[in-house]
């Protein structure tokens, strides 16, 4: 199997609810919505008689699910009281802007189980608030991309650049050519347990379910930005202690310049203060 055909197995695996994904984060625009890809999940769910769940904030009409619940005037706790779970669920929210960043934590921790899979859809073009007491602590999208397992970031198919079709999208205009359609593009990050992150852009047409592979990628994941602004402590380190960590001269790379000719001996230097004991039962007797 090759590289492209894999990548495709893993989108249809990921949608179809049978990769191991407990939080799936759509980021969509006022230029891409992310209602096409909650429909694809939904038909693939349907199709395996998995329990559909749909948390609305923003969504009057109600698609094709087994439970519809209005959010907008609930709490965290009668939401997650409120739903009733299958043996397999998947559980959209339409829109987790509405969740107050204080109440994020409590209500994905409520929904999230061995056997639910949550997609939460955020909208990067509505400006984000912080409440009192939240400004030097992690933005609600920084703290839903941190906590993620896979990350589709959406945008229509255009020949525009990412930094036009983002100031556009920040401005709400639609450029010429440009609007919300059934088939789109979408970035798809995916997280394994090993922490290891695979990428890759696909054409997803909803109409027809066919994916393309437009671009991948495989990387590791910067622990330094994972952790940046997660916490008021810095557990990074700077471009200068990074330098200065470089110059340290660890004790066994001096054994391993010579590895092969003695084995893996330790190399030691005593010290005029170090108390040799020639009788010692422990010694190298080499």
């Amino acid at each position: 199997m090759n590289s492209q055909n894999s990548a495709t197995v893993l989108l249809n695996r990921v949608i179809s609810l049978k990769e191991s994904s407990p939080l799936i984060l759509v980021l969509d625009t006022v230029l891409q919505t992310g209602s096409y890809l909650q429909k694809e999940l939904l038909h693939k769910a349907k199709s395996q008689n998995i329990h559909t769940v749909y948390l609305s904030f923003e969504t009057l009409n109600r698609p094709e699910v087994d439970e519809f619940i209005q959010c907008s005037e609930l709490s965290v706790e009668q939401i997650s009281k409120g739903i009733k779970h299958g043996p397999k669920t998947l559980i959209i929210i339409d829109s987790i802007n509405y969740v107050p960043i204080n109440q994020l934590n409590s209500l994905l921790r409520s929904l999230i189980s061995p056997t639910t899979v949550v997609c939460a859809d955020y909208h990067t073009s509505v400006p984000a608030e912080k409440p009192a007491g939240y400004q030097n602590m992690a933005s609600a999208l920084q703290t839903l991309m941190f906590m993620a397992t896979t990350i589709f970031e959406l945008r229509p198919l255009s020949t525009l650049s990412d930094e036009e079709l983002e100031v556009a999208s920040h401005r709400l205009e639609f450029p010429v050519g440009v609007a919300n359609r059934p088939k789109f593009e979408a970035r798809m990050v995916y997280r394994r347990k090993s922490g290891r992150s695979l990428e890759h852009v696909f054409e997803i047409d909803t109409l027809t379910h066919e994916y393309t592979v437009k671009q991948e990628s495989t990387e590791q994941p910067n622990e330094e930005e994972l952790l940046e602004n997660l916490t008021t402590f810095n557990l990074t380190t700077t471009h200068k202690q990074k330098l200065e960590r470089e110059k340290v001269d660890l004790p066994f790379l001096e054994a391993q310049e010579s590895l092969g000719a003695v084995g893996g001996a330790i190399v030691y230097e005593f010290e005029k203060d170090d108390d040799y004991d020639e009788d010692d039962p422990y010694e190298d007797p080499f």
